[in-house]
């Protein structure tokens, strides 16, 4: 080239639009799928500050996933070792492989060695096999080795700094400066140049850069690229694929082991590579140990773009001492989807309390070769949710007896004193007391500002003993407890009282980690919480007494639902356990609902109600789904043979006692007689508009014949199908054919509804239930409840939810009495609030609910954990 030609000018604005104009089509999509998803991060560098900052520091604080310029050092370590991936300064070669093909053994020169081009540059050349020199300030003869390059590259921040004489004839000129100097004719009284000297250098150069117009433009074109880019990435990370897991095989006996048997030959997976095969993030994952984690609620907002997935709730028939296998049926179905069907499947089951694990009852993973692995740490102490909501029921308790003997003995001004003291000459009242403020109708916030009359409002809380519904609470049956007397040490200054103690699974935190949707929604409930009236009858609440902030600090891990596995390797959600009288007896809807996001549109979810559908199911409806906004696309009603007989008139059975013979024999009058109860819960089903599968749970004594009539009869009462499963001795491949019945149901249309709206009367929403459930003529309403139902309208509870607490040995309040009856009533004793999980508990019947359960003479759970222990 002579010293009069003109370079070719490399236009950074026609390839940005170029650029621009292919990534419209992406931006575009992006925003369609994932309206206001906004994954990356930009520092504009370098930082303009007067003072001494660490850039990497700041750079640093981006993930070098989000990192969109590149520049991080992880960004910087990763291209000094060759990675090349997604990078900004990959512009630069870009550009040049379509100007200058000849970069492989080329020689480069880059003038400037800043973190922002010089050094990244270098490294990119020198990758893409250019010999790559760089120079800076202390480079001795800087001309003569500029002249040396075939391609030259220029950011060391001087005006017009490289002249002609420095620049080979037929270089490739990439001037990345930008610099202002002043220009008279200019009407800003300056114009830009780069640091190249542009009009003597185009003489030379074969191809040139200009400024403006030149890196700039691109440099934003390739920033929107890069941007594009990661968003594609991380919104991939928005998405369910088919999951890539892997199952653990079974080795099946003819002869089933004992439980904890079948539970300890299976080597469950580290729950760390099941966490991943199902596509959780390791910041979402809290490993407790190699078999159990808990996992993040941030999976909801990472997932809130993916479509849920299909929603089954397993459900039984009225239970009898037999066992329909209701748990178990949980599990084997979710085996028998995931590891046989091949769907992404989770199970999502309550947390066993200790108090039935260590009595008749047992743990509750299963049994057989479906179960919950490993079913030890299942049933004992787990991640210590139970015992968090012990302390947290605890701290309450403690909190409304001291308050009252603080009031009891405390003037006024000692009182406010300790409530709002004086730190260091300020006083200042906390949010929870600026809400008591508010409640109180006080508009002062000046704690040295009230009035007498208003000091007295605010310190007394005014408690009345006998309104006191906080009970004490422990997860072990310890009949003694039942009723104590408290406060009778000195110290307490004769503030004795008569309480007891319940269950801790009875305890309406319980009821309230069940049912929230989030850490916030959680503080809410709690500090809702009604825990007594005062002199006046109005009710006082855990915000009232201070205490809601402190109990949401006590539970913020345990809102963390558990992950662990099936025997057949498939995830399994372990979190929170309602009773299913007093409370709604199902696990929680967060674990509920990351498991819908995981298992992604074309998976399923499959959760448990306890008890029988009369009272886990219609809770589930009416309570559950109404909380977390979820609609259920099938019910899977669990029966079997043996049950169906009792519920048709066989004799009673008792525990350790051999099966009379009518359970062990055909007996086809009693499956009939006792399809009554069956029936009655496909009916409650379809009272909600879902289909309804049955589980026909087999054991080894039940005939063809009796199995069959049994399938007959649900079809012909309105099941959508009837299958006849094994997967307590088979595992999941026991369970394959129901899961193809629940698939196909799950793809029927459904006319879910409610059985009730919540502002109906107190009273017409019990009967609704009653009548339409359980099948009674009507509700028998006894005066101390009706006194109740009244105070809970005036005090505002009337549109509340309503969570029967009745025996669940039957339809009616006789837990004697089994099969479907008629012509009965419904007696409600007393109704009684839990505002803080959001509903209202009428108790049925006599049976007292909630208390702690007495221990048997030889606990079964003591049973098992034996063969735990060393010898």
């Amino acid at each position: 080239m002579g010293e009069d030609s003109q370079a070719t000018v490399l236009s950074g604005k026609q390839v940005a639009q170029d650029v621009r104009d292919k990534l419209k089509e992406h931006v575009e999509k992006l925003k369609n799928e994932f309206a206001g998803f906004a994954p990356n991060a930009i520092v504009q560098m370098p930082l303009d500050s007067d003072n001494n900052i660490d850039s990497d520091l700041v750079l640093d604080t981006i993930s070098p996933d989000k990192d969109v310029d590149g520049l991080t050092t992880a960004s910087a370590g990763r291209l000094s070792h060759g990675m090349l991936g997604r990078r900004l300064h990959a512009l630069y070669t870009k550009w040049m492989h379509g100007t200058y093909p000849e970069i492989q053994g080329a020689t480069a020169v880059v003038l400037g060695r800043s973190k922002i081009v010089g050094t990244p540059m270098a490294e990119l050349l020198k990758w893409h096999h250019a010999t790559v020199t760089t120079c800076h300030s202390r480079t001795v003869d800087l001309p003569a080795v500029t002249r040396t390059a075939d391609i030259l590259v220029v950011a060391i921040g001087r005006p017009e700094f490289v002249k002609q004489s420095w620049i080979k004839p037929g270089a490739v000129v990439i001037d990345c400066g930008i610099n202002a100097i002043p220009d008279a004719t200019k009407k800003s009284g300056s114009r830009l140049v780069g640091d190249v000297a542009y009009a003597e250098a185009s003489k030379v150069a074969s191809v040139i850069t200009p400024v403006p117009g030149g890196v700039g433009p691109m440099t934003v074109a390739m920033l929107m690229q890069n941007t594009v880019i990661s968003a594609q990435k991380a919104a991939a990370q928005m998405k369910v694929s088919k999951w890539n897991i892997s199952y653990l095989p079974l080795e099946l006996l003819e002869k089933v082991p004992s439980d904890i048997e079948v539970a300890r030959a299976q080597t469950p997976k580290d729950i760390a590579e099941l966490s991943k095969e199902i596509g959780l993030l390791g910041s979402e994952v809290d490993l407790y140990g190699k078999k159990k984690a808990k996992v993040s609620l941030s999976v909801l907002q990472r997932l809130v773009f993916q479509k849920d997935g299909k929603y089954v709730v397993v459900a039984g028939i009225t239970p009898t001492p037999l066992g329909e296998g209701k748990s178990t049926t949980t599990i084997g179905l979710a085996q028998a989807l995931g590891a046989h069907l091949k769907t992404n499947t989770f199970a999502c089951v309550r947390q066993p309390s200790q108090g039935p694990t260590f009595g008749i009852k047992g743990g509750a993973a299963g049994g057989g070769y479906s179960q919950v692995i490993p079913m030890d740490e299942f049933n004992l102490h787990l991640t210590g949710d139970i015992h968090a909501i012990t302390a947290a029921n605890n701290l309450l308790a403690a909190q409304i007896d001291a308050r009252m003997f603080h009031e009891s003995t405390q003037t006024d001004k000692a009182l406010y004193g300790r409530l709002v003291p004086n730190i260091k000459g300020v006083r200042q009242f906390s949010q929870i007391q600026v809400n008591r403020l508010k409640k109180l109708g006080i508009v002062e916030t000046n704690p040295d500002k009230l009035s007498e009359e208003e000091i007295t409002k605010f310190v007394r809380l005014n408690i009345d003993p006998a309104t006191i519904t906080w009970q004490r609470v422990m997860d072990t049956n310890d009949r003694f407890l039942r009723k104590i007397t408290i406060g009778q040490s000195p110290t307490e200054k004769g503030n004795t009282r008569e309480c007891q103690f319940d269950i801790t699974v009875a305890s309406e935190i319980m009821a309230i980690l069940a049912l929230t949707t989030s850490l916030s929604d959680m503080r809410e409930r709690l500090g809702k919480m009604v825990v007594a009236s005062d002199t006046s009858g109005n009710p006082v609440t855990a915000e009232d007494l201070g205490a809601s902030g402190a109990l949401t600090v006590l539970m913020k891990d345990a809102i963390q639902p558990n992950l662990m596995q099936t025997l057949e390797g498939t995830p399994v959600f372990v979190h929170a356990g309602p009773f299913a009288n007093i409370a709604h007896g199902n696990s929680s809807i967060l674990a509920d609902k990351i498991a819908l996001k995981l298992v992604g549109a074309e998976g399923f979810v499959v959760t448990e109600a306890g008890f029988g559908a009369d009272i886990g199911m219609e809770k589930f409806f009416n309570i559950k789904c109404r909380y977390s906004g979820l609609v259920p696309n099938a019910v899977v009603l669990v029966a079997t043979v043996r049950a169906l007989k009792m519920h048709g008139g066989g004799p009673t059975v008792t525990p350790g006692v051999p099966l009379p013979p009518e359970y062990t024999k055909e007996n086809l009058e009693l499956v009939e007689g006792g399809f009554s109860n069956l029936r009655k819960q496909i009916e409650n089903g379809r009272i909600f508009g879902i289909p309804v599968v049955v589980a026909i749970n087999s054991f080894i004594t039940d005939t063809e014949a009796e199995l069959n009539l049994m399938k007959k009869l649900a079809i012909d009462a309105g099941a959508v199908d009837a299958v006849i499963c094994n997967h307590w001795a088979k595992g999941g491949a026991g369970a394959v054919q129901l899961a193809e019945a629940v698939v196909a149901a799950s793809n029927q249309p459904s006319d879910f509804k409610f059985l009730y709206n919540l502002n109906h009367p107190i009273e017409d929403k019990i009967r609704a239930i009653a009548q339409k459930i359980y099948g009674a003529d009507d509700i028998e309403i006894q005066p101390e409840a009706q006194e109740q139902i009244n105070r809970y309208r005036k005090q505002g509870f009337n549109d509340l939810p309503i969570c029967m607490a009745k025996t669940h040995l039957s339809l009616t309040s006789d837990p004697s009495k089994k099969g479907a009856p008629t012509g009965f009533k419904i007696p409600v004793r007393d109704v009684r609030a839990s505002v803080g999980a959001g509903f209202l508990y009428p108790l049925v019947g006599t049976k007292e609910c909630g208390q702690v359960p007495r221990p048997p003479t030889l606990a079964r759970g003591l049973q098992w954990l034996r063969r735990l222990t060393p010898k």
